[in-house]
């Protein structure tokens, strides 16, 4: 099973990049896209379909930013809009979960944070609720894979001048250690880091170019603890750039079960 995640900073923009051609030749059993800053009823167009996939959105509401997107080749048995945090601070992000017999697959993205304490404590807040969350579905019988733009990294060689960035949003101690709680003490797996090793992967350029500036792995597919011995390919796909971010595409030896 083949799962690709990319955060597009505006499918408009992406799609006239070429992101779906290059979507439609890559053989994916799920697409997960994030930030497309576009209404439900705009990505019903065609030019926002793909050929032999269901589609599903989940936009702002209100605005033409953040919204995700899930496309599969398997007509789930259920979606799921949002995380259904108490404190509503999950509308912040956005996410986006279709279900299939023992697999559930998540499009998220984060809130991001700028040096301001209000996008910091929500950003925080959003972050916290997610752990409990994760903490409390390790106890069902179900697998996940969660895709999206996390808008932070983890370790020293996820960031290419970390020692410049460490008192910047996005690597700040808080956030590298909330990312440590959720790989050591919870048991989920980063897909990515199963298999690659490398130090100069990094999926995210915020001055909008590859190679200009700072690069940042900030994009990942988060998986339940027993799908990490089913990684078997992971890479950042850096041929053409549709965004700020780089795709991250995942091969696992997992059958879709519809």
């Amino acid at each position: 099973m083949r799962v690709i995640s990319l955060s597009v900073d505006g499918i408009v923009q992406s799609a006239q990049r070429g992101l779906y051609d290059w979507l439609a030749n890559q053989d994916a059993d799920l697409i997960c896209l994030q930030d497309l800053r576009a209404r439900e009823r705009d990505m019903e167009k065609p030019e926002y379909q793909l050929e032999g996939y269901f589609a599903y959105f989940f936009d702002s509401g209100t605005k033409n930013y953040n919204g995700v997107a899930i496309y599969t080749r398997f007509q789930p048995k259920a979606l799921i809009y949002g995380l259904g945090f108490a404190s509503g601070v999950d509308m912040e992000g956005r996410y986006l979960q279709v279900d299939y017999e023992q697999l559930s697959v998540g499009s998220l993205l984060a809130p991001s944070a700028t040096s301001e304490l209000e996008s910091q404590e929500v950003k925080i807040k959003f972050f916290d609720d997610f752990q409990a969350h994760l903490d409390k579905i390790t106890r069902k019988r179900r697998e996940y894979i969660f895709c999206g733009n996390w808008a932070m990294a983890h370790t020293p060689r996820d960031v290419s001048n970390s020692a410049e960035n460490q008192h910047n949003s996005g690597f700040l101690p808080h956030e590298r250690q909330w990312l440590s709680q959720l790989y050591n003490q919870l048991g989920y797996v980063d897909a990515f880091r199963r298999v690659n090793k490398d130090s100069d992967e990094y999926s995210w350029w915020p001055k909008g170019t590859k190679g200009d500036g700072d690069g940042w792995r900030t994009d990942f597919q988060v998986v339940s603890n027993s799908i990490g011995p089913k990684v078997e390919y992971a890479a950042i796909y850096k041929t053409q750039q549709f965004s700020s971010h780089m795709p991250v595409i995942i091969d696992y030896d997992i059958e879709l079960q519809p």
